[in-house]
């Protein structure tokens, strides 16, 4: 039998139960890498015919890594109405939607109006992927570092998409927000700068119960983490006010926010997002595993708790930490497994499967 009737009866079947689509067709295990080309990589905003190699780069990480297929879908507009309109019209052919490279604040409320209307789960990357690798990375360095997660002063530059996610993570997996400042081009958000979008807002309500205003000199004054996040660059001299012996994770690429040779001069423990270096810090250790566990696990969304898990799960995979070794090779083929396992696991926790 060749195509008819054999079809119709699978097309008869999911008609009946719906859910069927997910066994019986591709969505089960494919998800929609979506562009708009406006915030692709350290590039900017290029458009989305520039957009399609690293679409398609995340499409093969997807299949290589986490068993997931991925179809890059990279739109001709960057309306957040037209994104949200095309995306939901699409979402029935597939299982995830990955949100990939579109700048903020437009991409928080495509994210929490996707997240709201479709029935799949949402994610993206440039946030919530970052995020999960560096609360794996800060939770490993703590330990190398003998310190508590709530004891540390950690300062974030940048409060773009990655900035914000990675914030509230933190905050999520342990670390006081009252000692935590945020930095961006204009200084440090504090409660009383006006001007601020409404996600820098929330982190001004979130963040530095001391008030602390400047420049990022002044948060950095006794910090025991930086975490950059920018793509900028910070002069040494402010980099030597921190606290002797902490961390510095510098994750702009191609060019750290501190040269590691300058981080070494100050810090115990440093990351970037090379692969040149040790402790890189790439999303590969997250979105793959975080997908396959939500697609193994029929979850409808992506929950705190899943995000969690999967930065337990990646943390876990070094043991014992050092001081060059606070996250896995991303080419470590038993992370991922790992994540998926823990991720379903937690999607069944927090009631979001079907």
């Amino acid at each position: 039998m060749a195509y008819t009737p054999g079809v119709a009866r699978v097309c008869e079947a999911i008609a009946e139960r719906p859910e069927l689509a997910c066994e019986y067709t591709w969505v089960g295990h494919t998800v929609a890498v979506v562009t708009d080309g406006s915030a692709v990589l350290g590039l900017g905003n290029i458009g989305p015919a520039a957009a399609m190699p690293v679409m398609e780069g995340k499409a093969a990480l997807f299949r290589e890594f986490g068993g997931v297929d991925a179809v890059p879908i990279c739109l001709a507009t960057q309306d957040p109405d037209e994104i949200v309109a095309v995306v939901t019209a699409l979402a029935p052919s597939f299982g995830g939607i990955n949100l990939e490279d579109i700048s903020a604040p437009r991409c928080f409320d495509i994210e929490r109006r996707l997240a709201e209307t479709l029935p799949i789960p949402v994610f993206h990357d440039d946030q919530h992927g970052t995020a999960v690798v560096v609360l794996a990375a800060l939770r490993n360095a703590a330990r190398v570092l003998g310190r508590d997660l709530g004891d540390l002063k950690v300062v974030i530059c940048g409060a773009g998409a990655a900035g914000v996610a990675v914030t509230k993570m933190m905050v999520k997996g342990g670390v006081d927000p009252a000692r935590t400042m945020v930095c961006d081009t204009r200084g440090v958000i504090h409660r009383g700068r006006t001007g601020l979008n409404p996600a820098k807002a929330e982190l001004a309500e979130l963040t530095n119960e001391a008030g602390v205003s400047g420049n990022i000199a002044e948060a950095l004054r006794g910090a025991d983490v930086l975490i950059g996040v920018s793509g900028g660059s910070i002069d040494e001299a402010a980099v030597a006010g921190m606290t002797p012996g902490g961390a510095i994770l510098a994750l702009a690429n191609p060019t750290p926010e501190v040269d590691p040779t300058i981080a070494a001069r100050y810090a115990s423990i440093i990351a970037t997002g090379r692969s040149d270096f040790p402790n890189q810090i790439n999303n590969v250790l997250a979105f793959p595993g975080i997908f396959r566990g939500a697609l193994n696990s029929g979850a409808t969304r992506i929950s705190d708790g899943m995000k969690l898990a999967a930065a337990t799960a990646i943390a876990q995979a070094v043991e014992p930490p050092t001081a060059e070794a606070i996250v896995p090779s991303p080419l470590d083929p038993k992370v991922a497994p790992a994540v998926t396992a823990a991720v379903a696991d937690a999607a069944r926790r927090d009631g979001v499967c079907r």
